[in-house]
């Protein structure tokens, strides 16, 4: 019973960081390690800038606003 309710505890925490666009450094190991072993697994940081680059555009714009 306790395991159910952390499980969806887990699930309902993974669910409310994707909705407001926190990335998911744990899944991103876990895939990275199950896909890619030979790859290097980037820093908790390098991920977080890496994914902010790639969801507001690194050093482009790409909207009519400039």
């Amino acid at each position: 019973m306790i395991r159910k309710l952390q499980q969806a505890a887990r699930f309902l925490s993974q669910s409310a960081r994707l909705m407001v666009g926190v990335p998911d450094y744990d899944n991103y190991v876990a895939q990275m390690a199950l896909k890619h072993p030979e790859e290097p697994v980037m820093s908790h940081s390098a991920f977080l800038r890496e994914r902010q680059e790639a969801r507001y555009g690194g050093k482009q714009c790409t909207t009519r606003c400039c």
